[in-house]
This record gives C-alpha cells, structure tokens and sequence, in this order.
C-alpha cells in the first residue's frame, strides 16, 4: 500500500485510492480515521485519539479533565467534543501536557482503565453482567438491535429532544458497562435540534447550526471498493439514498443515517437534516428510512440481529420489511410475521398523540403504495396491520408486530394497557411495564461519585443496583456530604454567572434578561430546579396560579427561595411557546428579586449542572401523563429530593422519607380541580415542610436532618432506578425468552445473505 501523504500539522492524508487497496474493512477504515488523529498528537499521548472517537469518555469525567487540562478555553469553545478540540489545539499546548508529569500520570490511569474496559477485563472488577448471565445467549446468536429516532449521547452530538434520547443512549451505554450485545440504529441530523432564544418579551426563537460531521466524534462507513457506503429506499417515483456513520458507544456500535447526499431530491435530503418535523410527508418519510433502511443497513453490515428493539413507534416499519425479506424468501405471510414477532420488542412512551403517530389512510397509499403486494396482502389486509380507529397508526402497527411490549412505569403501564384496550377486546392487553433508569455514570458529579468511592467499599459500581451497597450511605458525615453539596451549588451559580457573561458581552441582551439568567443566585439559598420539554401537560406555570403567594415564598429574608427554570417547546408547539412566555414574564420582573431564572437552550450540559446543583427537583405533571421522567432520578444521585406529582417513575419511589409528594396519588375528571388541588398542596408542601427543614442547621450551618432525607433519597433511587436495573429486566424479561425460545418457536430469521 502507498504511503500516505503527510498535510502540515502532520496529519496522514489517506485517499480512496489507499483505502480501495487495502480492500479495507469498515475497522480498517475506523482506523486510519482515528490513526489520523492520533497522528497530530505527540507520542507520549496519542491514545488520546483514540479515547476521542469512543463516547466511553462522556461517563467518564477524569477523561473528559485530561482534555480540559490540557487547554481549558478551547475545551469549552468547541463544547467539549475531544475530536474538534485534538484538531485545533495549539500545538505549545500539547507539547506541554506531554511534558506535564500530572496530567501524564492522569493520562496513564486513563489509558490504563480504556485498555482494560474495551477488552472486557474491567479493571479489575470481573468480567462483564452478560458473561456470567445464565441465560446468556451465544454471540452466533447476534446482538440486540436497538432503533430509536434520537439518541443523547452529548451535548457535542445533539441528536436528540428530550426524555426519549437520552434514555436511548443511557440504554447503549449500560449494554455497553454489563457486555450486552447490543448495536444501534438511529439518524444523524444535519442540523440537531434547535438553538433556544429567549426574547426580551419572553418568546422563544429557534437557531439552527450546520453540523460538520467531520469534526464529529464519529466515523463514516465505507463499502469494500473504499468508497462511502450509500444504501437507498424506495419512496414513490424514487429512492432515496443514505450514507452511513457509526459513532462507537463504549463497546456498543451506534449506525446513523444521512440522507443529505447530491444524488437525492431536496425534499429528500432535508429528511435527516432536523428532528421532529412537523410535517406529515416528511415525518412518514423519515420513518419509513430509519425502519426499512435501517434493517437494510444492519443486513447490509452483515448484522443479523437476534432481537430487535423499537423504542417508540417511529421505526415500527422496520417490521415490514423484515417480513417482506421473509416473503421474498418463500415464506407465507403469516409465518413470516409470526417470526418475525418472535425476535421483535417494542417500547412504548408518553401516552399523548405527539408520542404515537398516526397518518390518515390516504397518505399511506401515497407513501408506501405496493408495498402491501411484496408481503402477498391486499391493501385491506396491509391497513389493518396499522389500524388506529380508521388511522394508520405507529403504535398499533409496532404492538401487532412485536412478541414482547411494556410502558416505561408501573402507572404507565396500567395507562398504556387502558389506552390500547380496544385492540384487544375481551382479552388482557399484552403491555407490561419496565420502569425507566439512569446510567449512573453519566450523571453521577465527580465528587459525589469520589464520596461513594470512600464510603460504599471496593468494587461498588459493579453492585450499583444492590439496595444492600448504598446502605452505607448512612456511613457518609454530614459534614463531609453537605461539602461536597455546597460545592456543586457553587459550581452551578457559577455556570450560570458565566452563560450571563457570554452572552452580555455580544450586546444582544436587555439588562434584565442578564438578571433574568441567574446572576443573583445565592448558593447558600434553597434552590429547587425545574427543567424538562415544555408540552402543557407538564404543568410549568402550575406555581403561577397564586403569584402573591409565590412572591412572599421566595423574598422571605430569613429562609429565601429559588426556583431555576430551563426547557424547550417544540418549535411549532405555540401553547408550550406561551407557557414559556408566560413564565419568562414573571421571572424578569423585579419582584422576583432575582430569585426565578430561566437558563436559555436547555441540554445535556445545562442538565448536568442542573440535577447536580440544585436542593430540590421539582415535577408537576397532570398525572397519568408522565409516562417516567428521569431527571429526578439523576437530581437524586446527586443528593437531591425530589418533590413531584404522584406519576411516572416517582409514584414508585416515594416512600415518605425520601421526597414528598404534590397532590395526591389520584384521577381527576375536572382538570381545574386537579390544578387547583396540586396548587394548594405544592404550596403547603414548600412552607410547612421543605423551607423549614432545609433551614434547620446546627451551628455550623449543616442542617442534619435535610441530609438524612438526602441520605434516604440516594439510597432508595440510585439501585432501583439504575439503568442497570433497568437493562438486565430487559434481558432477564424481554431479550432472553425470546433468543432462547425452543427451536420450534425461534427467533432468528435466518435469513439468506
């Protein structure tokens, strides 16, 4: 093979031509991408190239420091994505970090924990979950396939909107901590989601930012001639044709497609460029390629997946095209779709009509015309696979075709099973439910995980979902937990002073959206955080319903109140853009003193400092919407208590020592009624119980028994609302009866490639 040439800076120039002659594999190709890299770095430190292209860094903070040290301002100007930051830190400072007997000690334990990590040793706390499993399924067997519409990984790849990605990706990430075999399929959105603007009135403005995917941590897929790897979809009068790209999720592989390729109409390259587009055509276009071009692009990767995965309706076309592979294969409909229901799990969510799509009959017949004639249907016999009270609905077309299906929560999943009854009269609607979890890791802050390090013995992250490990909670000093919890509020206010700063200095605010942002807040005060999307159900303005009220809660002198606000609505979601509003008016006026902010363009890394820095994490959802919520769970992890309306995952939790509920666990007909009683109660909950106890302090300012509750709430989330709870009751429940079924009920496809 020749050499490659060599650009300036040092950078290996590898052309199509070296990649053909190699007659490369897609790991040959991830491999000159990351030796590429590499190749700027001095020796002495090159493996960071490497920990740059696995996303194993974004639960893993002592990484993420080693880039942050090396050039502190450029780590936070390029949002701390490593592959961006490798290729445009001078090169004085690289030389200096190769040099600095610190950070290369860092470093070694850094390289040293990867190494062991990605070949399964673990460093030294055994072997992976899934090795020693009894019902392990043999690798022959093949991985999970695991499909969703978004994935929040990192705030460097915005890929996502809210709840639903980022538990996909908490999802990969503990496949890829307990040796699940598992890949993932989703989109790789040209534009992300939006850029969150806040006006002076309160009105929230959309920005959208071109990603350059090559400065991306991720990697294109190449063919076997070398060049990039370009799969199409037949729409009607048309294929539309994606490109793929794989970002590494620790031991998991993550494919995504773009469709923003020359050789496709506009219309057709825009499909991948936003997510959740509210128009109808686009939106069954982008559901027809992640379902069917996603199994095209598995089948393709020679990945013949042993389980597949819908989480949310949005790629239950995928299931089509299983059974039209099988059809073509020889089989008869029926047995093909029984197969395939066999080897299929779908997740369901939120119980609103925004969660499960629905497309009128008409448009189907436009979109996916004939399609019906490759599985041996009728067009009668095609629409009932997705009928939805005259619709063609997502939902029901994932629940007919899928052998195994569950809610996300307990309520969930009695909500779920009522709201699906009619598909199954006279018989048990076959929904169970698997609560949501969080993936420690990721959202554990440093410091708190540095305290469990000391107090809850060795090893004790491969024991997380043990109730028995965190018991030694109570182990903890007071003193020494309320440190560690006046430090992230620190770090928080800080945050907060610094965005306000940023944005200042560009002279594209009014003064009191500087104040507006929360460069009043106090890190000694009680601070209660309130951050998620900003649909109506979820209730944000349900404190608004007694302003006076309020105004005297958060400007008593003696035991002041702060209430941190972030969030977005959809960009075509008006009533959620009002709510907002509505809000954004009464945080800026000077009553508030200050005390209400509103942190502008919610993300991962808003929601970091968020559930790590505040004392209370608030949640006012009209229960039984809720499906589960997860950021309390996180806010929890960090030592804070969660006070929220019975519903989701909380309804479970509560056990009247660790949070304290709003309302009551009830249905309301009168939705006014509702309001007016959770009002009431949310008020008498913050005066009556959470200000008095929160100022309760010793003279040393510790308030002991705030910190038991603290205590008691760490100790009853973290195991049990674990993603590591959560995954192996996918496994134990979902993934392994239907991999190791008997033979006469298989769920491999046994497909002929």
């Amino acid at each position: 093979m020749r050499t490659p040439a060599i650009a300036p800076g040092g950078l290996r120039l590898y052309t199509t031509e070296h990649v053909r002659e190699k007659n490369q594999t897609e790991e040959f190709v991830s491999e000159i991408v990351v030796e590429s890299l590499c190749s700027l770095l001095p020796k002495r430190i090159q493996k960071l190239g490497e920990v740059a292209y696995n996303l194993w860094w974004t639960w893993h903070p002592e990484a993420q420091r080693i880039f942050q040290r090396i050039d502190p301002v450029l780590w936070e100007e390029v949002y701390h994505n490593p592959v961006k930051f490798l290729r445009h830190v001078p090169r004085k400072a690289l030389s200096d970090a190769a040099r600095d007997r610190r950070l290369l000690d860092a470093y070694d334990r850094m390289v040293a924990e990867f190494t062991a990590y990605m070949s399964g040793r673990e460093n030294g706390n055994g072997k992976p979950w899934f090795q020693s499993y009894p019902n392990a399924w043999p690798a022959r067997k093949g991985p999970v396939a695991y499909f969703s519409f978004e994935f929040g990984l990192t705030e460097a790849l915005p890929m996502y909107a809210g709840g639903l990605g980022i538990l996909a990706a908490d999802h990969l990430k503990e496949a890829s901590d307990m040796g699940v075999p598992m890949v993932g399929v989703g989109f790789l959105y040209l534009q992300g989601y939006f850029r969150q603007r806040i006006t002076e009135d309160g009105w929230q403005e959309a920005d959208y930012e071109h990603l350059d995917f090559e400065q991306l941590p991720i990697i294109q897929v190449y063919d076997a001639a070398g060049d990039p790897l370009v799969l199409c979809v037949e729409l009607p009068g048309r294929c539309v044709y994606f490109n793929l790209w794989k970002a590494q999720v620790g031991r998991v592989p993550l494919y995504l497609i773009d469709t923003d390729l020359p050789e496709n109409a506009p219309q057709d390259r825009v499909l991948t460029q936003r997510l959740y587009s509210p128009d109808p055509d686009t939106r069954i276009n982008q559901e027809m390629v992640l379902g069917i071009g996603g199994v095209r692009a598995l089948r393709e990767l020679k990945i013949n997946p042993a389980v597949w995965h819908m989480n949310e309706g949005h790629p239950a076309f995928s299931t089509l095209e299983r059974v039209r592979e099988l059809v073509k294969q020889g089989m008869d409909f029926e047995q093909a779709r029984e197969r395939v229901r066999q080897s299929t799990v779908f997740t369901t969510h939120t119980p609103v009509p925004a969660g499960n799509d629905r497309f009128p009959k008409w448009q189907i017949d436009q979109h996916l015309n004939g399609f019906w004639n490759e599985l041996g249907l009728t067009r009668e016999e095609f629409m009932a696979l997705g009928d939805d009270e005259g619709a063609f609905g997502m939902t029901p077309l994932a629940l007919r075709m899928s052998a195994k299906a569950n809610g996300v929560s307990e309520l969930h999943g009695q909500v779920s099973r009522a709201m699906w009854q009619w598909m199954y009269p006279n018989q048990p609607v076959p929904i169970s439910h698997i609560t949501n979890g969080v993936h420690t890791a990721t959202w554990l802050a440093r410091r708190m995980r540095r305290l469990f390090d000391e107090y809850l013995g060795a090893g004790w992250y491969a024991r997380l979902d043990d109730p028995a490990t965190w018991q030694l909670i109570n182990e903890i000093p007071d003193d020494e937990l309320w440190a560690v919890r006046k430090h992230l509020k620190r770090k928080l206010a800080q945050f907060m002073r610094e965005r306000a700063r940023a944005k200042w200095v560009t002279h594209s605010q009014h003064p009191v959206q500087t104040i507006a942002s929360g460069v009043l807040i106090d890190p000694n005060a009680l601070t209660i955080g309130f951050a998620r999307r900003f649909p109506t159900y979820k209730r944000a303005t349900l404190i608004l319903r007694d302003v006076p009220r309020l105004l005297r809660l958060i400007n008593d002198p003696a035991r002041p109140v702060q209430i941190i606000y972030a969030g977005k609505a959809h960009p075509n979601d008006e009533p959620g853009k009002r709510l907002i509003q509505e809000l954004y008016r009464v945080i800026k006026n000077a009553s508030t003193a200050g005390r209400m902010v509103f942190i502008e363009d919610y993300d991962i890394n808003v929601a970091r400092y968020l559930v790590q820095g505040v004392d209370v994490w608030m949640n006012t959802p009209r229960r039984p919407y809720e499906a589960s919520g997860t950021s309390g769970m996180k806010a929890a992890l960090n030592g804070a208590i969660n006070f929220s309306v019975l519903d989701g995952w909380w309804r479970e939790a509560y056990n009247g020592k660790n949070g304290w509920p709003i309302g009551e666990d009830k249905s309301y007909d009168d939705l006014e009624e509702q309001d007016r009683v959770d009002c009431e109660s949310l008020f008498n909950t913050l005066e009556n119980e959470i200000v008095p106890l929160y100022y309760d302090t010793d003279d040393d300012g510790i308030p002991h028994n705030w910190l038991k509750w603290s205590k008691e709430s760490i100790a009853t989330v973290a195991p049990r609302f674990s993603t590591r709870r959560m995954l192996k009751q996918y496994v134990e429940e979902m993934y392994a009866p239907l991999i190791n079924q008997p033979a006469e009920r298989a769920s491999g496809e046994a497909l002929k490639v």
